[in-house]
């Protein structure tokens, strides 16, 4: 601890009373919280079983239990508890299900399965299906703000939030039935949990001894009230949290819950740690100028002693395409003039949709980029039906992959149907493929209803079996002939939006089906191994959690991401795109509160960039087929004006010199991509 400076020494050894720790940007937040943990288990006779630490992320959590382990590499970290909260969740709910009238083997099921049932029940109900978004944000919201279905149906102002509100608990309802939870229960279901069993919850108390939360100025209601329950009246308690980085609003997240630990902990004791280990001082003397305009509850200013640091650029383009074309420009010069590596660079923009002329115009260049946020391979809703219909194959007792696929393609069984079909799963304590073969269910079922269940119960045996004797290359045959049997590809044309939409899909479930036949050939070739379908779905699960894991990869890439995607990352270069009225701040979100949440996003931006920052905006955009003037973001005017450098305004020129580096840099890149091609 002796490298600690004296705000983040007062943190750790602060033990007495409930602690908030205010930390800014860079400002070393993680190696406190880490310091902390040890610091208990050494000099207070915690026992690392005690100890709670939670996050919002598994990269989060991995990096914190690793840097515990570092530190204590001598003494005992064994049973440390370091989760996101919804695995704390999740693990509360797997000790407590019986409590909560679940069987164990409940499944969690993630938006897409969530919309399936949802989408069913709006039919039923003669609801527009085209509302499914915003049906869901609503109930994940209601969620959130821990409101059970009924507190919602009695506040709902006007028809549609009543509706909605039926909806919710005909959804829950549902859910219970087929014994699983969503992702928003993970937190509630422990809350609700603790709320109607105070023994359980006194047992949990016994187990905290000691929690320590990261990004707290994330958290919504259901989360702080899960830590208060936690936490009790003895307020052994540490968090950690920025609220100039709160950019979740969208997402239920409450910054005011950071002023809310001083009503409920009265003897909340502050450290704020506004020393900055990242960035240079110019670009923190911007951040805290931009975002002094909103208002706070706790001041802080950062500071760093990493010098003063160059001046921000802001380049004014002539247009998105000049815009992309210059951003990627700089990269090259940059690049040739001080010899850094792509992955020192990183793009960040407001919404998902400015990467498309800026990926253009890195493949031009001949420039390598990882683009963060985007939807993973086995997210897209085709990848998850075929996976859901290969794992059922080799474990037929797959709750949550059996109601993903019964009625995908369409097959008329319904909501009710499967409601019933689950309620007598549950009953017998069996899966709802071994439900559906059961002599028993002709007593719950109607006739038309009971045929299409066992037809589809007996096709799947079918498959189960015929998997049994499948090997090697016989495989592709089989997988092949389950797509065809339930004519999958004609689905994917009756259900897409377009022709264009229908063959992507098709395209990706093909790109599929040639993974599994290189992993097959591969297996073959290398080793003589003759796989089964079983060593495929596992060797495919792998290959999903790595592809998640992606871009945790040390490559050598230019990132590319959203704001939203670049908190809690850092990187020596910056560039923020499009820093224009209507696009930061977004047009859905000019006047408070979303225009303080825009300004913290900017915030966010800025405080990216270790060394260099360089922001870009475009005089005009194309809307909408013509092209519309654009105004420079109000967010430059409140950043401090001796900071910055302007190009691209009326009567700012670029120097000879920076014409001279730009021509050779350019040809620079222009003969190594020629080397490259010769190489080929």
């Amino acid at each position: 601890m002796h490298s600690l400076n004296p705000r983040q020494l007062e943190a750790v050894l602060h033990i007495d009373t409930p602690l908030l720790v205010l930390a800014g940007a860079g400002s070393g937040k993680t190696r406190v919280i880490t310091e902390k943990i040890a610091h208990l288990v050494r000099k207070h006779d915690y026992k690392p079983h005690n100890i709670y630490a939670v996050t919002f992320t598994n990269k989060a959590a991995r990096e914190m239990k690793e840097r515990v382990s570092k530190l204590m590499v001598d003494e005992p970290t064994k049973g440390l508890n370091v989760s996101t909260f919804h695995n704390l969740g999740l693990n509360i709910i797997r000790q407590e299900y019986k409590a909560l009238n679940y069987k164990a083997n409940f499944s969690i099921m993630d938006s897409t399965d969530t919309g399936q049932i949802l989408k069913e029940l709006m039919r039923k109900n003669e609801l527009d299906p085209e509302e499914l978004d915003g049906v869901q944000w609503t109930i994940s919201g209601w969620k959130n703000q821990h409101i059970a279905p009924q507190t919602a149906l009695e506040t709902a102002e006007d028809p549609l939030a009543q509706a909605r509100a039926r909806l919710y608990a005909a959804y829950q309802k549902q859910l219970h039935a087929y014994n699983a939870v969503d992702f928003d229960d993970l937190i509630g279901l422990p809350v609700r949990l603790f709320n109607e069993n105070p023994d359980i919850l006194t047992k949990w108390q016994n187990k905290v001894r000691y929690l320590l939360v990261d990004e707290y100025q994330d958290t919504n209601a259901a989360q702080y009230q899960l830590v208060t329950q936690l936490v009790g009246l003895g307020g052994k308690l540490t968090v950690v949290g920025d609220d100039d980085q709160s950019i979740y609003a969208w997402r239920g997240a409450q910054p005011e819950n950071l002023a809310l630990l001083q009503q409920d902990f009265p003897g909340l004791h502050l450290v704020k740690l506004e020393q900055n280990y990242r960035s240079s001082q110019r670009i923190l003397n911007s951040a805290n100028q931009l975002i002094s305009n909103n208002p706070h509850v706790f001041e802080k200013i950062l500071w760093s002693e990493m010098g003063l640091g160059d001046p921000i650029r802001v380049i004014g383009c002539a247009n998105e395409n000049q815009e992309a074309e210059r951003v990627v420009s700089e990269i090259i010069v940059h690049k040739f003039k001080y010899r850094t590596k792509n992955r020192d660079y990183a793009i960040l923009y407001r919404g998902n949709h400015q990467a498309r002329l800026i990926e253009r115009a890195l493949r031009e260049q001949n420039l390598p980029y990882i683009l963060s946020g985007g939807q993973s391979f086995f997210e897209r809703a085709e990848i998850k039906d075929v996976m859901s219909y290969l794992k059922l194959i080799v474990n037929p007792d797959d709750d949550a992959a059996f109601l993903r696929i019964i009625n995908t393609p369409r097959r008329e069984i319904g909501p009710g149907t499967l409601e019933k079909l689950a309620t007598y799963a549950t009953h017998r304590g069996i899966s709802l493929f071994d439900a559906s073969q059961e002599f028993g269910l002709t007593q719950i079922l109607k006739e038309k209803s009971l045929k299409r269940v066992q037809y589809f119960g007996a096709l799947l045996l079918e498959w189960v079996k015929e998997a049994e004797n499948v090997e090697g290359k016989e495989l592709m045959s089989f997988v092949r002939g389950v797509l065809d049997k339930i004519e999958y590809d004609n689905w994917l044309m009756e259900t897409a939006s377009n022709v264009k939409t229908a063959e992507r899909r098709i395209e990706n479930v093909r790109d599929l089906i040639l993974w599994i036949e290189r992993i097959v050939t591969k297996a073959h070739e290398e080793d003589g191994d003759e796989l089964k379908l079983a060593k495929v779905v596992s060797h495919m699960t792998l290959m999903d959690i790595l592809e998640r894991n992606e871009e945790e990869a040390d490559h050598d890439m230019i990132s590319l991401m959203t704001l939203h995607a670049s908190k809690g990352l850092e990187f020596p270069h910056v560039f923020l795109i499009g820093v224009e009225e209507e696009m930061l701040p977004h047009k859905q979100n000019l006047e408070s509160p979303g225009l303080e949440e825009e300004r913290r996003l900017a915030y966010v931006g800025i405080t990216r960039a270790q060394r260099s920052l360089t922001i870009t905006y475009a005089q005009k955009r194309r809307k909408y087929g013509e092209d519309t003037p654009c105004e420079p973001s109000r967010f430059l005017s409140e950043l401090p004006e001796d900071a910055l450098h302007w190009e691209g305004k009326p009567g700012v020129e670029l120097s000879q010199e920076e014409v001279k580096d730009h021509g050779n840099a350019h040809m620079a890149n222009i003969r190594a991509m020629l080397a490259a091609k010769l190489d080929d």
